[in-house]
């Protein structure tokens, strides 16, 4: 794994901001952290940065110890944090400027070519920009570097669907030029689109990991038939389960679709309908309170 924690804990007396967190992000991978605020996401990311000092527990980016060789450790990570701050004299362009030129692998040219995509207007001071310019102004400067880790803390917040399409096409192409992104966002669909794996986070724990390729493969069929609710056949017992629905229709969720469908052909079903299961239905197994975008 190129970024690991081990049991890393950060309390602040008797809160616990992050409570035995391991997990486990590989090479090329794009690792998404979801919860609402407070889960631990930011104390998570500024941890592997150095930023924050564990109280217990340790983490590793491409093995180097995030506490102990931290200068080592951020050398190998470009970082956006939630709320950016940029120079607000500076314009635009000094700015791309400004990031390529401090750290070795830093590529002005590449930065004004994520710019140009972002619709991003250089010319403008800093101060006189809003507030979803600056931000696509920031993600510019922190994609252009050549760092193997990416991280990114709610990097699509105050922009547009338009821009966030953007914004997800430059972290898939970064995933697929080897780079490694860590992707901490509330937005549940973009974190499903892009991600490979997504952490969730409760009141500083990691309650669940899930595999996004696995979640595609899960559907929810709602189906209207004559009859009782039938017997699961033993075959399908540990990838079905059913239930009755609010309208007293049929409810099956299923693992694999095709096992499913030789079963349902035999069923008096006059009216049947499929959708995927999706990540919200697995965040809400663990945030069913929290408003999350969708």
């Amino acid at each position: 794994m190129f970024v690991e924690t081990h049991s890393l804990t950060k309390r602040y007396r008797r809160i616990a901001a992050l409570d035995a967190c391991s997990l486990g992000v590989g090479a090329g991978e794009v690792y998404g952290l979801l919860g609402p605020n407070g889960a631990g996401k930011t104390t998570l990311l500024r941890l592997l940065l150095g930023y924050l000092q564990p109280t217990s527990g340790r983490a590793t980016i491409g093995g180097l110890d995030c506490q102990r060789e931290s200068v080592a450790a951020r050398r190998l990570v470009s970082y956006l944090p939630g709320e950016a701050r940029l120079y607000r004299g500076m314009r635009g362009r000094d700015v791309l400027r400004f990031f390529a030129e401090v750290r070795p692998g830093g590529d002005f040219r590449q930065a004004l070519q994520f710019a140009e995509r972002l619709d991003l207007e250089l010319t403008r001071r800093v101060a006189f920009m809003s507030t979803g310019m600056r931000q696509k102004l920031a993600f510019a400067a922190t994609m252009s570097s050549d760092s193997p880790l990416v991280i990114l803390d709610e990097p699509t917040s105050n922009l547009d669907p338009s821009v966030r399409a953007t914004v997800s096409e430059m972290i898939a192409e970064a995933k697929v030029a080897g780079r490694t992104v860590i992707f901490s966002s509330h937005v549940l669909s973009e974190v499903e689109e892009v991600c490979d794996r997504v952490a969730i986070l409760r009141d500083g724990r990691c309650v669940h990991t899930q595999v996004i390729s696995e979640l595609r493969r899960k559907h929810r069929l709602s189906a209207s038939l004559t009859g009782a609710i039938p017997t699961v056949p033993d075959e399908l017992v540990d990838s079905v389960r059913v239930s009755s629905g609010s309208e007293g229709e049929l409810v099956i969720e299923a693992d694999e679709l095709s096992p499913l469908l030789q079963w349902l052909a035999t069923l008096p079903i006059t009216e049947i309908k499929a959708e995927p299961i999706g990540l919200r239905a697995v965040y809400d197994q663990y945030h069913a309170n929290t408003d999350t975008t969708a």
